[in-house]
């Protein structure tokens, strides 16, 4: 069945880049007016990230999010049959910062918000980063669609580590020399009571503490990465150092650093966000929670 499956996907990568997208375009369509997919869910978290913007303007954020979140589908397969001279053309990175990292010997977290088109910017990381680049992944429940995407990201060497096994596999890369590492931090914890709770957009919002206590205990680089559209089908990654010195900063300072930074960068492309995602689930309670907020 997987054979099937992969032949499947990779002939239908072979369509030329318009089709894919007429194609993208009618997914769209079809999420956002037909299916209604988290429609409900866009429009709450648009409410609440710009409340000062007109219905019209949130509606075009919205309008444009679900055609990026259909785009980074279809571009996902493309990738399955591109060549190295058509990614180097359709993507772009600053990776000197990177590089430059790499010379001082210090091992570098990759802090990422959940922007378009992550499997370009994961090809990015690994292929111009000089770094081993770790990736932490969701393993999909598809076993079949699971192996033809991990295949798809090893492609320029990437080692992937699936985040329900994450401490276990870990510990055996911290201990081998330089490695740059993956995260999307902004995934709701699985226990608002074990997290930090941080500004977001106006609202207290409960942020993972895993980076920023591993940053600390491995003396690791924060670095902020951007990645987004510079027109359909091209890509740009844009790496910013948060700081090479994460004891420096006390418990807590280094998420928001982070959250301040992924807000600045939705702010400038509303739409190159994954909205679908229901950031905002849980509600800040002063008598739970007031020992873990921080500004």
């Amino acid at each position: 069945m997987y054979f099937i499956i992969y032949i499947f996907c990779y002939t239908f990568s072979l369509l030329p880049w318009r089709v894919m997208y007429l194609i993208s375009d009618f997914v769209a369509f079809i999420l956002q007016h037909i299916v209604k997919y988290r429609v409900d869910v866009v429009t709450q978290n648009l409410n609440i990230a710009f409340p000062n913007k007109s219905t019209a303007e949130r509606k075009k954020i919205a309008n444009e999010f679900y055609q990026q979140f259909a785009d980074s589908f279809i571009e996902t397969f493309k990738l399955l049959s591109m060549s190295d001279a058509t990614f180097n053309k359709r993507f772009t990175s600053n990776a000197e910062v990177l590089k430059d990292l790499y010379k001082t010997g210090q091992n570098v977290q990759i802090m990422a918000g959940h922007f378009f088109n992550w499997e370009f910017a994961n090809w990015g990381a690994a292929k111009y980063g000089q770094y081993p680049f770790i990736g932490v992944y969701m393993p999909l429940s598809n076993p079949h669609f699971n192996k033809i995407i991990l295949g798809l990201r090893k492609r320029y060497g990437s080692i992937l580590i699936p985040a329900t096994n994450f401490r276990a596999q870990f510990q055996k890369f911290a201990t081998q020399g330089r490695y740059a590492m993956a995260l999307a931090a902004d995934q709701n914890p699985g226990n608002p009571l074990s997290a930090y709770w941080v500004p977001f957009f106006g609202q207290l919002t409960p942020f993972v503490k895993g980076p920023e206590k591993g940053a600390k205990l491995n003396n690791t680089a924060q670095v902020f990465v951007h990645f987004y559209r510079t027109k359909r089908g091209y890509y740009h990654s844009q790496y910013e150092v948060m700081t090479t010195s994460p004891n420096y900063y006390k418990d807590g300072q280094l998420t928001v650093l982070y959250v301040k930074i992924l807000e600045e960068k939705i702010k400038q492309n509303p739409a190159n966000y994954l909205w679908t995602h229901r950031r905002w689930r849980y509600a800040y309670d002063a008598s739970k929670h007031s020992n873990l907020l921080v500004h």
